[in-house]
């Protein structure tokens, strides 16, 4: 299988009133992650990132990443400090231009020796937009056309230098590009740095299969409410059927089956037995969901002010708001009344205030167990083909991933699923990908 680390600090993914957890802007703790990553011979290291801080009734949302440094810097930073990771970036789409995205990403690649990767996110939030100059708006129909032209523009800048050093000039035209001239680094050594994409909807779907590298799918995030990486595809049946509808996409565009890995971001709970790994779990939930964050989440589904509402009190019986702004750079996802209904219901059945129905409905870690029980299902489930690997989404910053490398790594490896050294120098040989071929023309 394959793995990865996702650095904490998005959403109420992260526990931060645990008391061994550290800043996510000092680079010690960038740092001591990525060792960490590749201490357990992970393929990659993984930094989100958000272009403007999110706004839930006027003010900032106090969950989001908060003074994150740049992801690009912050990786070119890590370069000099691991061998063997790859380097992994969250890069807007929609808000950047390809070549000057293009040469960054060389860069990191010719500093790294081969490691780069880039997740393609994109926007079409006007308020997003606000933070640039021209504005930023774009049609939700366009994000994907935009992306994939994106992508291909960047391919031809790099492929616009020969493997064996020889500089051409470059030109495109087309919808949402038109730029020609001569790029100004040499060939990254992977030839392309790894495309990652995330996107869960069809058109997201038919992108990954035509342009990404990799897929960062959702599933538990082991927070509410749930947000890009949730709970979609949270069981074995719904994995594999997204895995099996993803794959078979690939062949109307030439590719095998090997040439894209799908990799859900997940969380683990371990404890020395099954009682203490869930008792554990809950404790992190009730950690995760505080009085204040339960009233948030419950106004992000019914769109309207709830402050007089108690956390340790009843459900509100008013329906939600349709088309509600309350909240800032979040979509609301599906039927809000629907959602609403089924939390009153289990509310109900299961006699549960707000916050524990929050804690409820929320999303739930991942495995949950011993680091036996957590490294035979971990297998399984790539076994059974509902994924390739998975993206580690460690609990606290920045030390959430040192009981899994030290507890379940080990075990990985004695089961003949997980290497015991890294075989190559480059992130598409840690992840078993075909070598892009250069472009006869630029």
């Amino acid at each position: 299988m394959h793995l990865a680390a996702h650095f904490p600090g998005v959403n109420n993914t992260t526990v931060w009133a645990d008391p061994r957890s550290k800043s996510q802007i000092d680079f010690s703790s960038f740092e001591h992650l990525a060792r960490t990553a590749e201490r357990g011979l992970f393929d990659f290291f993984f930094l989100a990132e958000g272009l403007r801080l999110r706004e839930h009734k006027g003010r900032i949302h106090d969950l989001d990443v908060v003074g994150r440094p740049e992801s690009l810097t912050v990786l070119n930073a890590l370069a000099g400090v691991t061998e063997h990771l790859g380097l992994a970036a969250t890069v807007n789409a929609t808000f950047n231009e390809p070549y000057e995205l293009a040469r960054r990403l060389a860069t990191l690649d010719h500093l790294s020796g081969g490691r780069a990767a880039w997740n393609v996110v994109t926007s079409s939030d006007a308020f997003t937009g606000e933070n640039f100059r021209r504005g930023g708006f774009l049609a939700p129909a366009d994000r994907y056309t935009r992306a994939t032209e994106f992508v291909d523009v960047a391919r031809k800048l790099w492929d616009s230098w020969t493997p064996e050093g020889v500089s051409r000039p470059f030109a495109h035209r087309g919808r949402h590009f038109d730029v020609a001239g001569e790029f100004t680094v040499p060939r990254p050594p992977q030839g392309h740095p790894v495309v990652i994409q995330a996107g869960d909807s069809a058109e997201g779907r038919e992108f990954a299969a035509s342009t990404a590298d990799a897929v960062f799918s959702g599933w538990g995030s082991g927070g509410y409410p749930p947000g890009r990486h949730s709970t979609r595809h949270g069981t074995l049946e719904a994995g594999r059927s997204f895995y099996a509808d993803v794959k078979r996409r690939l062949k109307k565009y030439g590719r095998s089956p090997g040439d894209l890995k799908i990799m859900p971001g997940v969380t683990v709970v371990l404890g020395d037995t099954a009682a203490e790994a869930q008792e554990r779990a809950a404790e992190i939930r009730w950690q995760q969901v505080s009085p204040q964050n339960a009233i948030l989440a419950l106004e992000q589904i019914w769109g309207v002010d709830l402050s007089a509402y108690d956390p340790d009190g009843p459900l509100p019986e008013i329906d939600p708001v349709a088309d509600s702004t309350i909240t800032q750079g979040r979509t609301r996802r599906g039927d809000t009344v629907a959602v609403a209904e089924k939390w009153r219901a289990l509310s109900k059945e299961k006699g549960l205030s707000i916050r524990q129905t929050v804690i409820e409905a929320g999303g739930r870690q991942s495995f949950i167990g011993t680091p036996e029980a957590v490294a035979a299902e971990l297998d399984a489930y790539v076994q059974k083909e509902a994924a390739d690997g998975f993206i580690l989404q460690p609990l606290i910053t920045a030390v959430g991933l040192d009981e899994f490398v030290d507890r379940v790594v080990p075990l990985l490896q004695e089961r003949g699923a997980f290497r015991t050294e890294y075989q190559g120098a480059t992130l598409r040989s840690h992840l078993g990908l075909p070598d892009p071929v250069p472009s006869l023309g630029a």
